[in-house]
């Protein structure tokens, strides 16, 4: 079995160092955020050919208010773990444990942003963001909450506005602001960033960061770009082809705000792509 290396809670008011694979440390500082631990987990999907096998006895550790992005080949299995994690499906064997509790549905404080932003056409972007507090029953309690999360993505001003006058990277503001309405501890995002161009997706990695700064959830991200990860999160998960399993765990120490042409993010950006089979050309 391969594993990464389990991260100790936080204690309040404490900053501790935090075990990350391959000997390194990085700091974690006090956070709201969830502990999510995956142990020992499997994972199959009944086909009619017979059973595929996608996740391989996985062991896993998020610390409380930790940015941990999953890196690995097309279709090995790190979308499927997202879902375990966000309470979607069960996994075949192993726990999914959130603070120690088991992982079993769904939950308001673990939220999913996947790549398209899906926002009902017919509502403001008000009302978009408006959806989970209505859906519990406390939006008349809570207004004041979607105003709060529009002002963090910088859309205070489109409240009135409709999903088709609004750009992708709006768009894709109103998804997070939709997301942070809930107050998450846990925000779990699907290749959030994909359908952007290549200019807005820059500017969203870094205003996810800032975000994820200002409000202390833990982040557990999936991405096909290896800059993308190592420029976002503070430890790199690189998954095996499927059935997924632990191949490496890259730790980027770099203090925050990151600059792209870091040295060490070239060499970490190496180290990722060898161990993907991908380094021939650079």
């Amino acid at each position: 079995m391969v594993s990464s290396v389990a991260t100790p809670t936080v204690p309040e008011g404490a900053r501790i160092d935090v075990p990350a694979g391959q000997g390194a440390r990085i700091d974690v500082p006090e956070s709201k955020g969830a502990r999510i631990d995956v142990r020992n987990v499997s994972h199959w999907f009944d086909l009619p050919a017979g059973p595929l096998h996608v996740i391989d006895e996985l062991d896993l550790s998020i610390a409380p208010g930790e940015f941990v992005a999953l890196l690995g080949p097309s279709g090995c299995g790190k979308s499927t773990l997202l879902r375990l994690v966000a309470g979607l499906e069960p996994a075949t064997t192993g726990e999914l444990l959130q603070d120690g509790a088991p992982i079993t549905e769904p939950d308001p404080s673990r939220i999913v942003v996947f790549q398209d932003p899906t926002l009902f056409p017919w509502r403001t972007v008000w009302d978009n963001v408006a959806l989970g507090l209505q859906a519990r029953g406390i939006l008349k309690a809570q207004r004041h909450r979607v105003d709060e999360a529009l002002a963090l993505v910088g859309l205070q001003d489109f409240a009135k506005a409709f999903p088709h006058q609004l750009s992708g990277g709006m768009a894709q503001r109103v998804a997070l602001a939709r997301a942070l309405v809930n107050d998450p501890s846990l925000l779990v995002l699907d290749e959030p960033l994909g359908k952007l161009d290549s200019l807005t997706r820059l500017t969203m990695q870094t205003e996810l960061v800032q975000l994820w700064q200002r409000t202390g959830f833990s982040a557990l991200l999936v991405t096909h770009d290896v800059e993308e990860a190592l420029f976002m999160a503070q430890r790199v998960v690189v998954f095996s082809d499927r059935p997924a399993r632990v191949k490496q765990v890259l730790v980027n120490d770099l203090p925050y705000p990151r600059h792209r042409g870091d040295a060490r993010l070239a060499a970490l950006r190496h180290e990722a792509l060898a161990l993907l089979g991908l380094d021939a050309s650079w």
